[in-house]
């Protein structure tokens, strides 16, 4: 069992995305992109599977959870540097996870 002390250990951060791609070499149809993380951590990059429910107008500029603290995963000819957090709808695609209201990109999960 995970204690809160692993919990404390992945970190979890507000994003704004900034820029969104087709990532037509993926094996399952998803998006390139680029999250604003704020002060510190700048602008990374993440790979994701949000072509169901999302158009890359849609987006952009939308709030974002991200795990920062993982290494980079290398996804076919790309590189994410930070997994974006969303859970499977109903049809088992993803729906991002996203604050409520409007926050300051950088804040941590806690």
């Amino acid at each position: 069992m995970a204690t809160f002390e692993d919990f404390q250990k992945v970190d979890v951060r507000v994003g704004t995305i900034v820029e969104v791609e087709d990532f037509s070499e993926a094996r399952k149809p998803s998006y390139k992109l680029k999250i604003d993380l704020g002060p510190g951590m700048g602008i990374k990059k993440s790979c994701a599977q949000l072509v169901k429910h999302y158009t890359k107008e849609q987006l952009k500029g939308k709030l974002v959870l991200c795990v920062v603290n993982f290494p980079p995963r290398q996804i076919g000819p790309a590189v994410s540097e930070v997994l974006t957090l969303g859970v499977p709808g109903e049809d088992k695609e993803c729906v991002l996870i996203q604050p409520e209201r409007d926050v300051p990109i950088g804040g941590r999960l806690y």
